[in-house]
């Protein structure tokens, strides 16, 4: 009864030309940047044994996911930007779909499947009602697939991740989770939860706290009235330091963003048609990639994002194409999420661009080039500057919005995600939760989104690419595993101690 009252009542004050919930500039900005090329919708898939049912995901959407009143609302812009408006005529059978898959002959299941992903991937989702949908595959290679959609505006990846781990067998709504953690974990969530907090928010949270305490004068610092006048002294001039190196951080930072030149011209970049296709590979084993980073001492994300490198410049290789000395930029999302705000909704993340250097054939090079740019990297203050940025683009009208957000493009080669996932396999209405992978959306001309996701104990990687620039993104994800098989042949080459 009560969500029939606040409907009618949504409806009434629409009618009567009320604001509804107003949206976030950011969320705003996010709504309003599908373009006929691009579409702003983060793409997932999820494959599943032994097969789901419709009305099993039905019932877990309905307990779970529909608790989330953003997947029953509407977003409408307006004269003061955009607003959520629950939507009256609400129905899930609009939002969870079926379909079977055509396969050609001699075409194999997945291959099929990704033709799917991909034709759904250009698919503008219904403006008139809450923009996602789930397509479930019910006879998929001796289980099921479900292909997610979910338009930018509703979130970003890491709070999508938080409600997807509601779904699965254990979970539960997020608002009930700071009172039911330890009863969660007791019921059998298998560490999801703990995962979510350890590996994905805590880590650029901190830092991202860290920062904006520093930067807003460490308040609590200059009011602690019971420090001697030496203490008081000795904290001022190590909270000006700390000052003075923030400072020197957003300067350089802000400087790096301004003069940041064009991207390096290759057949990757260009200008997309609006024709994509998807990719993936098999897991390489987690442990293995482990192994490989001890050897060289680097991180899991040095040796996968030295094998993306890897893969991308055999790719233009194969082609003819000469990747000498070439270096090409990919846009890296960053959490800004605080860890007790997980679960909420809405995009809190910035950007940092990744210099990937195609041109190095040697993998132990290519592989320290990575970790020197990924090391660069740590402590910047990019990703606050950018999501700044895109809070202001969400002031603009669009056609300034999108003068703005262009600038990237010409900067910019790929989009690039590399989230580590759960360490065991979950389930999900008794069914389990075999594989999954997951593509942010590229924004103006960048063709190329690329997703490195660990999970159950593997390591995955895929790509969309608009058909224009890259036809066959299965020949830049064939190259993935040679790039790592070579790095875990020299590993085994280096001596070992008893150790």
């Amino acid at each position: 009864m009560d969500h029939r009252v606040a409907t009618v009542t949504q409806a009434l004050s629409t009618a009567i030309g009320l604001p509804g919930e107003r949206m976030s500039k950011v969320d705003t900005a996010w709504l309003r940047m599908d373009s006929p090329a691009n579409l702003m919708m983060i793409v997932g898939v999820w494959i599943l044994r032994p097969g789901l049912t419709r009305a099993a995901l039905a019932e877990r959407i309905t307990e779970r996911l529909l608790g989330y009143q953003r997947f029953r609302q509407v977003p409408r812009e307006d004269a003061a930007g955009a607003a959520w408006h629950d939507d009256p005529g609400f129905d899930l059978a609009r939002h969870l779909t079926t379909h079977r898959l055509k396969r050609a002959k001699g075409q194999s299941a997945q291959a099929a499947l990704q033709a799917r992903v991909a034709e759904l991937a250009v698919t503008p989702l219904d403006p008139a009602h809450p923009r996602w949908q789930f397509e479930l595959i019910e006879q998929y290679d001796g289980g099921s697939a479900l292909i997610a959609r979910i338009h930018h505006c509703i979130a970003d990846g890491i709070a999508l991740i938080s409600v997807m781990m509601s779904l699965v067998d254990g979970g539960a709504l997020p608002p009930r989770r700071a009172r039911q953690a330890k009863a969660a974990r007791a019921g059998g969530l298998e560490g999801a939860e703990d995962w979510l907090a350890d590996t994905l928010i805590r880590p650029f949270g901190d830092i991202t706290a860290r920062a904006l305490e520093v930067a807003g004068g460490g308040a609590a610092k200059s009011l602690h009235l019971m420090a001697t006048p030496q203490q008081t002294l000795a904290g001022t001039v190590d909270q000006a330091l700390d000052m003075a190196r923030i400072a020197g951080q957003l300067a350089s930072d802000v400087a790096a963003l301004a003069l940041m030149p064009d991207d390096a011209s290759t057949r990757l970049k260009g200008t997309p048609h609006a024709v994509k296709k998807v990719a993936w590979c098999e897991p390489i084993p987690l442990d293995a990639v482990k192994a490989v980073g001890r050897a060289f001492n680097a991180s899991v994300n040095d040796v996968l994002l030295s094998c993306v490198a890897g893969a991308i410049g055999h790719y233009l290789r194969g082609l003819g194409d000469d990747t000498q000395g070439l270096e090409i930029r990919a846009m890296v999302p960053i959490n800004l999420r605080p860890l007790e705000e997980a679960w909420k909704l809405g995009n809190r993340f910035g950007l940092v661009p990744l210099l990937l250097p195609i041109g190095l054939t040697n993998p132990v090079e290519r592989l320290y080039a990575v970790r020197a740019r990924m090391n660069e990297l740590k402590g910047s203050l990019q990703p606050l500057l950018t999501f700044g940025l895109l809070s202001v683009a969400g002031l603009m009208i669009k056609p300034a919005q999108d003068a703005l957000l262009n600038l990237f493009g010409r900067k910019t080669t790929a989009v690039m995600t590399n989230v580590p996932g759960p360490g065991t396999k979950l389930k999900v209405c008794g069914s389990t939760l075999e594989q999954t992978m997951f593509w942010v959306p590229q924004s103006g001309t960048v063709g190329l989104g690329v997703s490195v996701l660990s999970y159950g104990g593997g390591v995955q990687f895929g790509v969309i690419a608009d058909t224009a620039l890259c036809p066959e993104p299965q020949a830049i994800i064939d190259g993935f595993a040679p790039a790592f098989n070579q790095l875990l042949a020299l590993t085994l080459m280096l001596p070992w101690g008893d150790e």
